[in-house]
């Protein structure tokens, strides 16, 4: 049972006072003075990476829901991903990729690209980045010795 504003759980009518009877754009400004007033005293509640991926993951998940979720643009897509892994490799935080796992990211790519089909074009098609799948092999078998835009080898 979903219990409303200004009554009870006990369904008595009691009515709703102080914080609980204002909207909630009041009840957030509110609540925003308050994490503000914590962090500056130093005893605001710090969120381990464990804890903020779970908030975000629930958050992401009800927005999807909700139909509120931000969508992508290919555009936009690529952005934050440029901008992630350049600051995780800023961090030295960045995945480095074997052989092994690039050949397999570049056969998962290649098939994307095709929409799922393999072996179109007898081995001998394009990428999406529009190069040779000898190409894409090669870079495969390189790993990371393959310099990645910027001039900058892995």
């Amino acid at each position: 049972m979903t219990q409303q504003r200004g009554t009870s759980s006990s369904g008595q009518g009691k009515s709703a006072r102080g914080f609980a009877s204002m909207d909630e754009a009041k009840q957030r400004e509110i609540a925003s003075k308050g994490g503000h007033a914590a962090h500056q005293k130093g005893t605001a509640h710090e969120f381990t990476p464990e804890e903020a991926r779970e908030a975000g993951r629930k958050g992401g998940q009800v927005a999807h829901e909700r139909g509120t979720a931000h969508e992508f643009t290919p555009e936009e897509a690529r952005e934050a991903g440029r901008k992630g892994g350049k600051a995780a490799h800023e961090k030295g935080t960045a995945h480095e990729f074997t052989s092994e796992e690039a050949r397999e990211a570049g056969r998962k790519g290649g098939k994307a690209a095709r929409g799922g089909k393999e072996g179109e074009g007898g081995g001998k098609g394009k990428s999406a980045s529009g190069q040779s799948s000898e190409h894409m092999a090669e870079i495969g078998r390189k790993g990371g010795q393959h310099s990645h835009g910027g001039g900058k080898k892995h």
